[in-house]
């Protein structure tokens, strides 16, 4: 069985930690935040290093393998933690992604599903591009025979903020080849998820 290595780099943005903290601190400042009081004064920069961390994916390599068994039935990685920033109030939302595909002549090292879904959660991000982004790259990248991404996450702006509907859990879906087509590999993949069992 032969690996192939993909370097998987996303664009590093360019950063000024230096100037995220005199932004962190006068905007709690303008929003009455007494910055002087005990256990605040270092909040502006742990809040930079926090943003930074949730706004940039790590580097990884992809592993492919080549599918010399023939192995033809789903491949599937559930309950991947993820976490990422809603690009409307960079508030966090968080939950699980179920990953799966129907492998073509390549098959995923299986860390590689999680580091896929790091990957592109990482920036302000909507959950419904977020879910098609991953199944697209898997996609372009294995060439599978269907690929299926589910992703149950919680929104802060909604449970924290504005209708504070606390509980609440969003799910988005997205169905590529034969996952999408065939009703029977469709059926088999969110039985597998949990989706709608509960």
């Amino acid at each position: 069985m032969s690996a192939t290595a993909l370097p998987v780099q996303h664009q590093r943005p360019r950063r000024d930690p230096a100037a995220a903290e005199r932004a962190a601190a006068e905007f709690l400042a303008a929003l009455g935040v007494d910055l002087s009081a005990d256990g605040l004064a270092d909040t502006p920069g742990r809040m930079a290093r926090a943003y930074a961390e949730l706004l940039t994916p790590r580097e990884f390599q992809l592993t492919t393998f080549d599918n010399d068994e023939g192995y033809d039935e789903l491949v599937l990685a559930r309950a991947i933690p993820i976490r990422s920033v809603c690009e409307h109030h960079l508030l966090p939302f968080v939950g699980v992604a179920h990953v799966g595909y129907l492998p073509g002549e390549r098959i995923l090292g299986l860390s590689k599903l999680a580091r896929v879904v790091e990957l592109f959660a990482h920036g302000p991000q909507l959950q419904e591009r977020l879910t098609k982004q991953i199944a697209d790259w898997l996609t372009s990248q294995l060439r599978p025979r269907g690929v299926g991404v589910v992703i149950e996450a919680e929104h802060l702006c909604m449970t924290l903020r504005g209708v504070r509907a606390v509980g609440s859990s969003t799910i988005t879906s997205t169905l590529l080849g034969t996952l999408r087509d065939d009703h029977r590999s469709r059926a088999e993949f969110f039985t597998l998820t949990g989706v709608g069992a509960r």
